[in-house]
């Protein structure tokens, strides 16, 4: 199935940031209420429960309306529940007058790029298997804004249209790789690398991208049988990736997560890196001029951007944030500490494999390691603590503020809700990793006392 033209890096401000998520008092903002069903990425939840498959044909019937009927592209990830969500979603589709055109299992970026006059991918990214979820991008392949959603929540409730089809695109995954061949490939005769594909989406796809540009490959996490996607495995557990790298003395190991919007790297020495330090080393090796990142991004990647002159553009947590934010200044690089890595030359957002074949690149031979090496990361440390209620208490926001006052131009507090699970995200940075362990944990233990 051939990609069209939209991967050109346009300007475009189709969506907006940073996403209001907490009032100043702890309560939930207006758009939240506005937007019940959907989160910092498309709408997720676990399967059969906040999940259920008539919230899921409702959503394919609505965003079908909310498009005026036309072409629907939808793909989905390895998860059990994946042929069951893509029965009630095709079934929302067609009731809404629409074409869906079913590509199969397929990373989340095929599906950006492969978007009709909508695409959907049916993934709950790096989350368990027991999740699922729908992400939703426009005809030129970009995730939706706030006002989007909101529309289509509000179309929830539509009546069924009828008329719709359906259609089967059996070459969606080589028009895809295709497409990243010829982006993004360049010759890795030499190169031996580990690839973790996290028993998802791009299992049947990454290594043999790998093998096909001549490098020496082998692979882990990628026999996929619907409950282990995520499990052990992966952009969100290294262990299975360094062992081998260690172990068969390969040059570098990449992990994409379940959906394959994700990367991060192991060096020759089964050190991890995350997204800050890939994107700093892409930013240097690509000679960008800006970058940008999130309020998550580490402090060390300040410091180096600013001494070689590369202006940095921080936006809101979530990927799609950041996409708006390069999108509204014409900038080609960004991305998160999570592992989003994006490119607007030649893509339309994060691609994982995209992101490893250029780290590949930049590394022209060289060490991983040395690479990485030219980021100096302050400590951070950090807690994920489940809540009841959602939103901040009074009393976390005037501690937050206390610390960020006292860390001020040494370090950093960023507590935030999240937007695809019930946590508080606790993150302190410090220079020294005693204080920045011990003020993460007091402010853990108070976010659990006021909202757990």
């Amino acid at each position: 199935m051939p990609i069209s033209n939209k991967a050109q890096g346009e300007a475009s401000n189709s969506s907006s940031f940073p996403r209001a998520s907490v009032t100043a008092d702890g309560r939930v903002s207006p758009r939240e209420v506005a937007r019940p069903h959907f989160g910092t990425d498309g709408v997720r939840g676990i399967v059969g429960d906040t999940l259920t498959l008539d919230l899921v044909e409702r959503l394919g019937r609505a965003t079908t309306v909310w498009a005026g009927r036309g072409r629907v592209f939808v793909g989905r990830d390895t998860r059990g529940s994946g042929p069951a969500l893509e029965e009630a979603l095709v079934r929302g589709i067609v009731s809404g007058g629409g074409i869906a055109v079913l590509g199969g299992v397929l990373p989340t970026p095929a599906v950006a790029l492969l978007a009709q006059d909508l695409g959907v991918v049916l993934s709950a990214s790096h989350n368990p298997p027991e999740y699922n979820g729908v992400k939703l991008f426009d005809t030129e392949g970009h995730k939706l804004s706030d006002e989007d959603e909101e529309a289509i929540e509000a179309l929830l409730d539509a009546p069924t249209v009828g008329g719709g089809s359906v259609e089967v695109a059996n070459d969606a995954a080589v028009g895809y790789v295709a497409h990243i061949l010829e982006h993004f490939g360049t010759r890795l005769d030499g190169l031996r690398i580990a690839v973790d594909c996290a028993n998802g989406a791009y299992s049947a796809i990454a290594p043999g991208v790998f093998e096909q540009l001549g490098a020496e490959v082998t692979t882990v996490a990628a026999a996929p049988d619907g409950s282990n996607i995520n499990v052990g495995c992966g952009a969100t557990d290294l262990c299975l990736l360094q062992e081998a790298v260690r172990t068969d003395g390969y040059h570098l190991g990449v992990a994409f997560d379940g959906d394959g919007d994700r990367m991060l790297a192991v060096d020759e020495a089964g050190t991890a890196l995350d997204g800050d330090q890939i994107l700093a080393v892409l930013a240097l090796a690509l000679g960008v001029d800006t970058v940008a990142v999130t309020t998550m991004t580490n402090l060390g990647f300040h410091r180096l951007m600013r001494e070689r002159g590369i202006r940095v553009l921080t936006t809101d947590v979530g990927d799609r944030h950041v996409l708006a934010a390069m999108r509204a200044e014409g900038v080609v690089l960004g991305g998160e500490q999570s592992g989003h890595v994006i490119t607007l030359d030649g893509h339309v957002t994060g691609d994982g494999l995209a992101a490893a074949l250029l780290l590949c690149r930049a590394l022209d031979g060289g060490s991983l390691a040395e690479a990485a090496a030219m980021m100096q990361r302050l400590p951070q440390a950090k807690q994920n603590v489940p809540v009841v209620q959602p939103g901040l208490s009074a009393a976390v926001l005037s501690e937050v503020e206390r610390i960020g006052d006292e860390l001020a131009g040494r370090g950093r507090i960023l507590v935030r809700p999240s937007g695809t699970e019930p946590l508080v995200r606790v993150l302190v940075e410090a220079e020294d990793e005693k204080e920045a362990q011990e003020l993460c944990g007091s402010i853990a233990h108070l976010v659990r006392q006021e909202l757990g």
